[in-house]
């Protein structure tokens, strides 16, 4: 499997050219969002962090390491959920949606060091 970029970018932020496949990550749609403005590849809900662990963290920074232990053990556990995502970027960049206003504290951040690492060692 060849090398692949993985980017990450906020669902309302006009997409760039060469951003590749396009897969929003987020279990809950963005509002105000139509399917059209996101020319999506993809909607992969399965991928996100359960609705429990989502609640728990609430997007609250001081709840970061914890979420990201606990998102990584979810990812773990469900692999095949990942594989639209490595089909994709086996053929060339890919870029993971998301709707939260944190750009640093996000479950596409957390996936995409994931998926980086798991690219990394094949």
């Amino acid at each position: 499997m060849k090398s692949s970029q993985i980017g990450i970018s906020r669902a309302y932020d006009r997409p760039l050219n060469g951003s590749g496949a396009r897969f929003l990550v987020d279990r809950v749609w963005p509002r105000g969002v139509t399917k059209e403005e996101l020319h999506l590849d993809g909607w992969l809900r399965d991928v996100a962090p359960s609705d429990e662990l989502r609640r728990w963290f609430a997007h609250d920074p001081k709840r970061w390491r914890e979420f990201v232990s606990r998102y990584r053990s979810e990812l773990d556990s469900h692999p095949a959920v990942l594989q639209p995502i490595l089909d994709a970027a086996g053929k060339g960049p890919v870029t993971l949606l998301f709707g939260a206003r944190d750009p640093e504290h996000n479950q596409a951040v957390v996936l995409r060091d994931y998926l980086l690492a798991k690219l990394a060692h094949h």
